[in-house]
């Protein structure tokens, strides 16, 4: 019997591609991959690729997307990322705080994706 293994990529469809991989370059500090597929930017990211694409089917003009989706994201000081987001501009929907993976926070992005950053665990 076959069963699935778990996430091996995230894409997050955008509104706006260019305004997005700016967005997520500058405010959250990912970097970019040097090639990219045709329609998305894919994040040098490990151990699972993250990449923003344009839409496969067309998105609401308004609101939030990803309402209900909840993405995690390892990062080395969740208290100093949040404070680099903060100084960047970015929006913080839930402030640093102690949970299940250790520190984390809620920040926005322009499409209103919620993205958790967390210190890693060791």
């Amino acid at each position: 019997m076959t069963m699935p293994i778990g996430p091996s990529f995230i894409a997050l469809q955008v509104r706006d591609l260019t305004a997005s991989t700016k967005f997520y370059s500058e405010i959250f500090g990912f970097m970019a991959q040097e090639r990219n597929p045709p329609g998305a930017v894919v994040f040098v990211t490990k151990p699972i690729a993250l990449a923003l694409r344009e839409p496969l089917r067309p998105l609401p003009e308004a609101g939030p997307l990803g309402t209900g989706v909840v993405l995690w994201v390892a990062c080395n000081d969740a208290d100093a990322l949040h404070d680099l987001i903060v100084e960047r501009g970015g929006k913080v929907l839930a402030p640093i705080n102690d949970g299940p993976f250790g520190r984390f926070f809620v920040a926005g992005d322009p499409d209103g994706y919620a993205i958790t950053f967390h210190t890693a665990q060791n």
